[in-house]
């Protein structure tokens, strides 16, 4: 199977620092100079369509723009960029959303992708109107998609769950294709709701021992559930010419971290409930030395940003290899960012990719299969 790239929409604005945000904090935390405008996503998503990548993650929450109208719109101006859709359960109705789902599918023929977040932070989630705690907002995920594949098949649901009950609910029209779950979760909780509905697990970046382990994990739980789900990793990239320029990049960021600013997100991370951001913030222990924590594997993202906080920092030799170590333990979709997100497309869509069509582990979406492109002369540096 080819590899699958995804890139990212940063809807609550971007800079050539890092923006902080997610799980609950605030967006900015480490500045924005670029707004969330219609016309500069637009320009991130058709630089990421003209480069290869598949689609786009879109995020949800209370700290970015609504990524259902974003992508809607931004749809309108692309041509077959697919949309992954981060959306919670918790704050929309099961038919309502299977409603959505197939009127995008309509007007965006397959281009929408499905990212389920159930919501690991309870002072969010009450924002919204959400009282429940971790375990059962989990359980009512797995009732919230139950209800949801059942009306794409053409079911007329009735479902008196714990938490979510409709009566004769169905769908006028069916999505065609019918979206695929992209879904992560590190606690059991997550794990048991996966391994019944996901069509593609994901993780965090974590070393590929640990995401080896989760692997086999998820592997289990859904050979249990009669199920066979592919992976994915969500990853931030800082790939260059040599190495020794990726990680003067990485050096850059971190000086742009000050203190007050990573003392700030470190306290409002510590009260996460998610298993995935204990994890993350373990990487680096809230310091700023010792941050490569396995081989080009880099956690000072997460000093200043909520949810995913390692990048993929050397050169686009390097980046490639370690990419090809990740697919050997079975993952086959990447998602990835860079800041800012125009010109760190363009590194990895023009130094990495190139290696990856050459060696027959990636075919561009438009780009006939036996025509590689051009592999960058300045690939094998180290630092």
């Amino acid at each position: 199977m080819s590899l699958v790239f995804h890139w990212f929409l940063p809807t609550y604005g971007d800079s050539r620092h890092v923006v902080g945000g997610g799980h609950g904090l605030p967006a900015g935390a480490a500045g924005g100079q670029r707004p969330a405008t219609l016309g500069y996503l637009t320009q991130i998503a058709r630089a990421a369509e003209q480069l290869g990548f598949e689609g786009a993650l879109t995020p949800t929450g209370s700290w970015c723009e609504d990524a259902w109208l974003t992508t809607a719109m931004i749809a309108r101006e692309t041509e077959r960029l697919r949309f992954l859709v981060a959306f919670r359960p918790g704050v929309v109705s099961p038919t309502l959303a299977a409603q959505m789902a197939a009127t995008f599918q309509r007007y965006a023929p397959g281009r929408l992708l499905l990212n389920v977040v159930t919501g690991g932070e309870s002072h969010e989630q009450r924002a919204y109107g959400d009282w429940l705690d971790k375990d059962a907002r989990y359980a009512r995920t797995g009732e919230f998609l139950s209800i949801v594949r059942a009306l794409w098949q053409g079911e007329t649901v009735t479902a008196k769950g714990e938490h979510i009950q409709v009566e004769e609910a169905r769908l006028a029209r069916l999505p065609d294709p019918v979206p695929p779950i992209y879904f992560g979760g590190s606690s059991p909780a997550a794990g048991e709701v996966a391994a019944r509905h996901s069509d593609v697990y994901l993780t965090w970046g974590e070393p590929p021992a640990a995401v080896e382990r989760k692997l086999d994990w998820m592997r289990g739980l859904a050979a249990a559930a009669g199920r066979t789900p592919r992976f994915g990793i969500r990853l931030h990239v800082i790939t260059r010419d040599t190495a020794a320029e990726a990680w003067a990049e990485a050096r850059r960021l971190l000086d742009g971290f000050s203190p007050e600013a990573v003392r700030a997100v470190q306290a409002g991370l510590a009260r996460s409930e998610s298993e995935g951001q204990r994890r993350m913030l373990a990487l680096h222990g809230g310091g700023t030395t010792d941050l490569e924590v396995s081989p080009n594997l880099w956690a000072g993202i997460g000093l200043v940003r909520g949810g995913a906080g390692t990048a993929l920092v050397g050169s686009h030799a390097e980046v490639a290899e370690r990419i090809l170590e990740y697919h050997r333990l079975g993952i086959d979709e990447f998602i990835l960012s860079g800041h800012p997100h125009v010109e760190e497309a363009y590194w990895f869509g023009e130094g990495v990719l190139p290696i990856l069509s050459a060696s027959g582990h990636w075919t561009h979406p438009t780009t006939p299969a036996d025509t590689p492109l051009e592999v960058p002369f300045a690939t094998g540096a180290t630092r």
